[in-house]
């Protein structure tokens, strides 16, 4: 079993909140994240773990919402080869209410290239994404949580002089818990705080 501590970690000023690995660190202690997210991540394995907070996109139907989100951020990134794996129905989340109106959740895992920063195609990394749309309908918010785990790191990207270029190494092979089950983790135990 690996051997990551967890724990409970505030979110935006205390008024939501996750469990995840230690190991995860606070990105805004290192460069400036925009205030409708909190970015984590581990440098040694490349892996990083994002909660953002948008308006509520009315036009959006619920099931498949994550799939939809999931190919915006594709989009966003300007990524090649983007497919979706799995992706889960709507999940009722009467655990984590707001204004009385549980969540409505939904998720989606797929894989793409994508380079870090502003480099180029020719350092596109390939890497395995985990998605949950959080819906929280009593206050007209979509909660991203979102998931970044490598499965082949570029010899051109910057990542590969942190981690190494070529696949990626385990998680299981370092003792530490899987991206997996850190996203899984991290969204079974997200609530907000009136």
């Amino acid at each position: 079993m690996p051997q990551d501590a967890v724990y409970e970690r505030p979110l935006f000023g205390g008024k939501l909140s996750s469990l995840f690995p230690h190991r995860f660190q606070d990105v805004s202690d290192i460069r400036q994240v925009p205030d409708h997210q909190e970015v984590f991540a581990d440098a040694t394995r490349d892996e990083s773990l994002i909660f953002e907070l948008l308006e509520y996109k009315h036009d959006v139907a619920d099931n498949g919402s994550a799939v939809w989100f999931l190919q915006d951020l594709a989009n966003e990134q300007d990524a090649e080869g983007s497919v979706v794996i799995e992706q889960s129905g709507v999940l009722e989340a009467p655990g984590l209410m707001y204004n009385n109106t549980p969540a409505i959740v939904t998720t989606a895992v797929g894989q793409m290239a994508i380079s870090k920063g502003r480099q180029g195609r020719e350092a596109q990394n390939i890497i395995k994404v985990y998605l949950a749309n959080l819906r929280l309908k009593g206050v007209d918010t979509d909660v991203l949580v979102t998931a970044y785990e490598p499965i082949l790191i570029n010899p051109f990207s910057k990542s590969a002089g942190t981690v190494g270029a070529g696949m990626a190494v385990s998680a299981e092979q370092v003792g530490c818990i899987t991206m997996e089950e850190v996203f899984r983790l991290a969204v079974t135990s997200f609530k907000v705080y009136d």
